[in-house]
């Protein structure tokens, strides 16, 4: 178990950085107004999903591996970018069956689909990597022992964070992209500016620089 001085110290600090939007906040912001709440929402559960992935292999070791070494991290940041503009194309391709989709009070993807695109998402995401790899290890207590245990749950403390207010700002953009729905046209330019927020992303996370 992490001691309480560090866990209030890294949930603060925590708190801090995922109430600042980033990159994780725009992907779903991007996929509330092309998807709607439910789309959001969904896509928060995959990404979160995703982010309890890396925490494990931070844990276990590999994250270090990854973050030190250019090549798997170049890898693993042009997947994610490349991923990331292919939700955005879609995204823009298929407007118009979106605003359909609405009009009709239908679901536009499966929960599956929705959930498994944003675990894709979450768990390519360079830049979660190379937080945990370089801040999980400031908050353990090596006299304590355990570090694999108490990363891990400092990872699950962050996760969680990540998960509440990434839904906050999925209902918020969803319920705004309902309140548009009430024209089609508003939501084929709704889906269509998602998906170009999806396609900037992608495009600012593939010229980032190395971890350097």
């Amino acid at each position: 178990m992490v001691p309480w001085p560090q866990l209030v110290a890294f949930f603060i600090a925590s708190l801090v950085l995922i109430v600042m939007p980033g990159p994780s906040v725009l992907f779903i912001i991007g996929r509330s107004l092309a998807l709607g709440r439910r789309g959001g929402v969904l896509s928060v559960v995959g990404t979160t999903l995703g982010m309890l992935v890396l925490v494990m292999l931070v844990a276990l070791g590999l994250g270090v591996i990854v973050a030190q070494s250019v090549v798997l991290f170049t890898i693993v940041k042009f997947a994610g970018a490349a991923y990331l503009i292919w939700l955005g194309i879609q995204a823009i391709r298929h407007r118009r069956e979106a605003a359909a989709a609405v009009a009709a009070g239908a679901a536009a993807s499966s929960t599956r689909r929705l959930v498994g695109e944003g675990f894709v998402v979450g768990v390519t995401n360079p830049k979660t990597i190379a937080f945990f790899v370089a801040v999980l290890p400031q908050f353990v207590d090596y006299g304590a022992g355990t570090i694999p245990l108490q990363m891990l749950e400092l990872g699950v403390i962050f996760a969680f964070l990540a998960w509440a207010s990434d839904s906050v700002w999925a209902l918020a953009a969803g319920s705004a992209r309902d309140w548009f729905a009430r024209s089609p046209r508003r939501v084929e330019r709704l889906s269509a500016a998602g998906g170009g927020m999806m396609i900037g992303l992608g495009g600012v996370l593939a010229l980032t620089g190395s971890k350097h």
